[in-house]
């Protein structure tokens, strides 16, 4: 299934230079094996740092503990509604949050219409999702990796799949990258 769409994709997706091909995203869920998951990452990698269910204090100590191992190899730090004067190499979110942003913009999607707006936004590339089920969203609807592939092939950005993500479901994804919460935790 996933061949007849690898050629093209590939081209279009390949030219991305500082996208990130695997991404971790914190969450409550995953935040006790956050400093392990991060020694199995490395250079080309990146962290969206998200912790929104922590308080401001709290959530600026875990960013720096994060931040500082994830620099430590290579990885980079990218914010989910992080404070401005937090040092990160780019930011996550819909279309609209990442428009302001600097540095590497990610931008999270789940329809041809988010793909657009992404675009319009100058998003460097976007996690398309639910790809497969999750934890996050139990009993929501998923794309299914057809649907995925149709949607990921409009893209003129670099498709980094998101949602029930595991190492061997994404080398059966000719795109970018892949985004995992419990997957690379």
């Amino acid at each position: 299934m996933a061949r007849c769409y690898s050629a093209a994709m590939r081209k279009r997706q390949t030219n991305a230079k500082q996208v990130p091909r695997r991404v971790l995203l914190s969450d409550a869920r995953n935040d006790a094996g956050l400093e392990r998951a991060l020694a199995r990452l490395g250079p080309g990698d990146a962290l969206v740092f998200r912790h929104y269910h922590l308080s401001g204090g709290e959530r600026r100590q875990r960013f720096a503990r994060l931040a500082r191992l994830a620099r430590l190899r290579g990885v980079a730090v990218i914010g989910a509604r992080v404070p401005s004067g937090w040092r990160v190499d780019g930011s996550y979110g819909s279309a609209r949050e990442v428009s302001e942003q600097g540095g590497i913009r990610l931008a999270t999607v789940h329809s041809l219409q988010e793909i657009g707006a992404a675009v319009r936004a100058r998003a460097d590339a976007i996690l398309l999702s639910p790809v497969f089920p999750t934890r996050s969203h139990p009993g929501g609807k998923v794309l299914g990796p057809v649907r995925f592939l149709l949607l990921a092939r409009q893209s003129p950005l670099p498709v980094i799949a998101l949602g029930g993500m595991t190492r061997s479901r994404a080398r059966r994804l000719p795109v970018h990258g892949w985004a995992a919460i419990d997957g690379l935790a």
